[in-house]
């Protein structure tokens, strides 16, 4: 499985150090990250998806810790334990203050998720999963916005895309 295309073409930007990988899925993201020298850790709801990251990256011969957690069930991110975040393909609001909570200062967020106009193209069609046009660079405005895209991808997904750094 290919990483985020938008992780890859930021990755410069990202200090080394340790990073969260929230709703991390079979573990595509945080795998690439630790085939580049980067502490990872991966959270997922899925005990078969968290199994499948940890098979993979053994494969690929890297360290990857990844749990099986309910990020919307009580889960807790340590704060001021990351230098980086990153969360594709999930939106839960009530996380975003823990996500900025997570992050030491100077860390670094890179968050890409479906938009409103995603509805066009599939799913996710439930607005709760879907950000309002905007909506994401408002989350993350007292941080530092170093990237920022919105719109349709290839004609084929609506996202939004951010990396920042908490000041």
């Amino acid at each position: 499985m290919q990483p985020a295309q938008f992780l890859v073409a930021n990755i410069d930007l990202l200090p080394k150090g340790r990073v969260l990988d929230v709703a991390m899925g079979r573990g595509r993201n945080a795998i690439y990250l630790a085939m580049l020298g980067f502490d990872v850790e991966g959270i997922d709801i899925s005990s078969e998806a968290v199994k499948s990251a940890t098979e993979d990256a053994a494969k690929a011969g890297v360290s990857l810790k990844a749990r099986v957690a309910d990020l919307e069930g009580g889960y807790v991110i340590e704060k001021g334990a990351y230098d980086i975040i990153i969360c594709f393909n999930y939106l839960h609001r009530a996380l975003i203050p823990q996500i900025k909570g997570g992050l030491r200062p100077g860390g670094m967020v890179v968050y890409e998720t479906y938009i409103v106009d995603q509805i066009r193209f599939g799913r996710p069609k439930n607005p709760d999963y879907l950000l309002k046009h905007n909506e994401l660079l408002d989350m993350f405005r007292k941080f530092r916005v170093i990237r920022y895209h919105e719109g349709i991808i290839d004609n084929s997904k609506a996202v939004a895309g951010i990396v920042a750094q908490k000041t």
